[in-house]
């Protein structure tokens, strides 16, 4: 049974913590565990820490954890659990600790919320041709005739795909739910029923006005939106993707915006960031945005709070809500 406080450790990049523990969340870290709130590591190999690192039973990571390896875990033979304050644990999670048994838990959940946000946000406006006709006014200084140069634009039974059953696309599904969309789905390990048509991925890119991509980036979905699936795709419709870069061909990407045929919603780009000469600064048809989706100033407290909840459950003896399996890691992000 762990102690009442368990001796926990802060990991993750220097720059981080600030806007992580931050006032509230730091006197809930403080109520349920036994830590020094501005003792940070980032270099598991740096004297001034080996001590703590001996004693911890609990690490309390952020992004910019470095990777928790076997010599790491040489150091710190009381360490028990992982709790990662942040989605992916593929950085600093190793193989050597599946192997000494950790309890692994990770934020996913709470960052799934506001890449959802974005994604719905980026569907209506999307279907409504909000940044077109806002061009246009600001171009031209009246109203313009947006049924001619638009034929169908709006939401209604407007047919939505979901590349990926994740826990980001999953939330996109039930965001969708209170409007009167099509939606489809499409994911080659989906086992249970979302409540919506679940079709084969070609099928997807061909009957949909507006294609979100939430599925995770691995060897097998490099590119998985290349050419061919994008020549799919109707006249005028809309690639949204806030998963990975790598997921979609960029080349074949904006050779079809650049046609004019297609329209592009991208937080995420490969690389990351674009150099400075892309031609998707200055497509009209593209909305281009810095990496924002997921957690930033305020949202990172989510991503706190949840990992607090998660280190007083593993104080309690319980078992973490959002544990993280080595079985799952071959199809998470």
């Amino acid at each position: 049974m762990s102690e009442a406080r368990p001796k926990t450790l802060l990991a993750m990049g220097p720059q981080v913590a600030p806007r992580l523990i931050t006032g509230p969340v730091r006197d809930r870290l403080l109520a349920v565990a036994d830590v020094h709130p501005d003792l940070v590591v980032s270099d598991f190999a740096d004297p001034a820490v080996a001590g703590a690192l001996a004693e911890a039973e609990v690490l309390y990571t952020g992004w910019g954890c470095p990777p928790v390896t076997g010599q790491v875990l040489a150091a710190a033979p009381r360490l028990r659990a992982i709790v990662h304050a942040a989605g992916s644990v593929k950085d600093h999670v190793t193989e050597a600790c599946w192997e000494r048994g950790l309890l692994v838990s990770s934020a996913a959940a709470a960052n799934a919320e506001p890449v959802a946000e974005y994604t719905l946000a980026a569907i209506l406006f999307a279907n409504k041709r909000v940044l077109d006709s806002a061009r246009l006014y600001r171009q031209e200084r009246t109203r313009v005739d947006l049924d001619a140069r638009f034929p169908g634009f709006g939401n209604y039974r407007r047919t939505v795909g979901i590349i990926g059953a994740s826990k980001i696309g999953r939330r996109v599904v039930e965001l969708l739910r209170p409007f009167e969309l099509d939606v489809l789905v499409a994911d080659p390990y989906l086992t249970d029923d979302l409540g919506v048509p679940h079709v084969e991925l070609d099928e997807l890119f061909e009957r949909c006005d507006v294609i979100s991509v939430h599925a995770p980036a691995l060897p097998e979905t490099r590119h998985l939106v290349d050419a061919a699936r994008l020549a799919r795709m109707p006249d005028g419709a809309t690639l949204i993707n806030t998963a990975r870069g790598a997921l979609v061909d960029q080349e074949a990407l904006i050779a079809e915006l650049a046609s004019g045929r297609l329209y592009a919603v991208i937080d995420v780009t490969e690389p990351d960031p674009l150099p400075p000469g892309s031609p998707l600064f200055d497509l009209p048809n593209v909305l281009l945005t810095p990496h924002v989706a997921g957690s930033l100033g305020g949202e990172l407290a989510r991503l706190a709070d949840l990992a607090v909840d998660e280190l007083a459950r593993y104080a309690k003896g319980l078992p973490f809500a959002h544990g993280v399996a080595a079985g799952e890691l071959a199809t998470l992000a």
